[in-house]
């Protein structure tokens, strides 16, 4: 049986679907880190708390799990760095001020705990919380726009 792969642009749909692309509002504000929180706070409380990293991880690892055997293999790892690498040209970029990049923290290489070149779902939800207490630069257990920005 032969692996599915979906076109980039499909993959950018789903993508689009599961983090919520806000372009017009977030160029509309210029405030770093607007586009992380619009796209992953799914309670609209401006904040993202470890409960919907992880939901939300979930919903991008589902997205890309092109053939659903329940790993991010290498091909499937080229087709989310485009989608990761075409939201951010888009929306401005994701950095926090101090160099850190949220997306970063989705990469293979940061999600491959056994060092097997693929990441399960177990693997890239359980990074979640490591991620968050990267991007929670005031230690209050959520990410919300104070975390982000020069200085902080």
């Amino acid at each position: 049986m032969s692996k599915i792969v979906f076109p980039s642009l499909l993959r950018i749909l789903v993508l689009g679907a599961a983090l919520p692309l806000t372009v017009a509002s977030s160029l509309a504000q210029g405030r770093m880190g607007e586009h992380f929180i619009e796209s992953w706070d799914q309670d609209g409380d401006g904040y993202v708390t470890l409960t919907e990293a992880e939901s939300r991880r979930s919903d991008v690892f589902a997205a890309f799990d092109a053939n659903d055997d329940g790993y991010l293999d290498a091909e499937e790892y080229v087709l989310f760095d485009e989608a990761r690498e075409t939201d951010m040209r888009e929306n401005g970029g994701h950095q926090n001020g101090m160099g850190m990049n949220p997306a970063n923290g989705m990469r293979l290489q940061a999600n491959d705990a056994d060092g097997d070149g693929k990441v399960s779902k177990d693997e890239f939800v359980g990074n979640t919380k490591l991620w968050m207490t990267r991007l929670d630069r005031t230690g209050d257990g959520r990410v919300g726009l104070e975390d982000f920005g020069r200085g902080r």
